[in-house]
């Protein structure tokens, strides 16, 4: 069994310079490099290389979540500007799609930037919506963790939340990028697939396809799915404790439909190659929950604690065919299409994986917790790619380079 308490979160760093941080994508999206690891072999491409570079028995594995325009400035008559943060509807358990489609109020969980600056009860926004100027009130409410409840209110009760932070938000950049977001990032910090607003983080491995890249995924009969992963702020949470044990990881809500589930059954022999470590946590903890309902457990939805993958109750070797079946058989009863829930998994060094048979995803930082899961992936091979994309003059992080990794 795997002991966090001995992973030691100082074996997890490397120089990273800011001058080695994509601080803007590239003009092309698909043009950004891509270093393949195969076993004990790596190579270096450019991405649009990608289709020609996949097994015909690949599965790719995509997050179609959408990054919401989370933050709303406001700015104060003294001069002084209050940044709210939208993390995620203020009732646990809300539908998300269901929080932004409510019309005339709504309430967030929210972090509050320069929050001694806020003394008034309510503070005000105005914006301009087909040529009329309504206002969008925010009131402060109870401290919740180290966030806020924010009621939201605005004085036109045809319009949803989605579109008044459609109107009025910002796009919420990495804060390791150092730097305000630009009209350019509305479109790049965005998959071209994505469609279920929900994220306040990218899934940056998804950041280099393009139309052309699944034209020729189809012109060689490459099949791909999507799931969603909602990512949260915390996915830039660094590891402040030196060993695992003492780190806590963030859930993330998830939806998968039950046609998915079911292709994901029948390709099980395949390369499912999951795109980015969102994806590749939401398909490890579909295993798990099939475990737990193949042991005979009874639950209403998804859900996944921290250390679940790491429970000797739970680790019996099942195999995934019955894990995956547990959870078609469980749709069936509750008479459900699409499995929600949220998941805490960490994956760290020393997991087997039980679905993800090669990871694409990007260059990480240093001593997070997205490395921990590529040292998982591929072992202690992570520092030898990672000296060798440094030493190539790769990009790194969210606006970087790629890779295409097997174990």
């Amino acid at each position: 069994m795997i002991d966090p308490g001995k992973i030691n979160i100082n074996d997890f760093d490397y120089l990273l310079s800011d001058t080695q941080i994509a601080s803007f994508p590239l003009p092309n999206r698909d043009a950004s490099k891509l270093l393949v690891l195969d076993k004990d072999n790596y190579s270096t491409h450019i991405f649009n290389e990608l289709p020609d570079l996949l097994p015909e028995n690949s599965l790719l594995v995509f997050n179609n979540t959408k990054v919401i325009h989370a933050r709303l400035l406001f700015k104060k008559h003294t001069g002084s500007t209050i940044e709210i943060f939208c993390l995620e509807p203020a009732a646990s358990g809300t539908d998300i799609q269901l929080a932004f489609q409510q019309k005339g109020s709504s309430d967030w969980k929210c972090f509050v930037g320069n929050n001694k600056r806020w003394k008034d009860i309510l503070i005000e926004k105005q914006f301009i919506y087909n040529d009329i100027t309504y206002t969008l009130t925010a009131e402060r409410k109870q401290a919740i963790d180290n966030a806020w409840i924010i009621s939201f209110s605005w004085d036109n009760t045809e319009l949803s939340f989605a579109e008044v932070l459609d109107n009025l938000g910002v796009i919420p950049l990495p804060p390791y990028l150092n730097r305000e977001a630009v009209e350019e990032d509305n479109t790049r910090y965005q998959t071209i697939y994505a469609v279920q607003d929900g994220s306040v983080a990218a899934p940056t491995a998804g950041l280099h396809f393009t139309d052309e890249t699944f034209k020729r995924l189809d012109s060689r009969g490459i099949q791909y799915e999507n799931i969603t992963l909602h990512v949260g702020a915390g996915t830039f949470k660094p590891v402040s404790s030196e060993t695992i044990d003492q780190h806590s990881m963030h859930y993330e809500r998830i939806f998968v439909k039950r046609i998915f589930i079911e292709k994901l059954l029948i390709s099980l022999q395949k390369n499912i190659i999951p795109v980015g470590t969102t994806t590749t946590r939401t398909l490890e903890s579909l295993y798990w929950f099939g475990v737990k309902l193949y042991l005979g457990e009874k639950h209403e939805e998804l859900n996944i604690s921290q250390w679940d993958a790491y429970q000797e109750k739970y680790d019996k070797n099942i195999p995934a065919e019955k894990a995956l079946q547990s959870i078609l058989d469980f749709m069936n009863v509750h008479k459900i299409q699409v499995l929600c829930g949220q998941t805490q998994m960490m994956i760290l060094p020393g997991y087997k994986f039980k679905i993800a048979k090669g990871i694409i995803t990007n260059f990480h930082q240093p001593k997070s917790t997205l490395l921990l899961l590529i040292a998982a992936f591929i072992g202690d091979k992570w520092k030898e790619i990672y000296q060798y994309a440094l030493n190539n003059n790769y990009r790194f992080l969210s606006y970087g380079d790629s890779c295409l990794l097997y174990p």
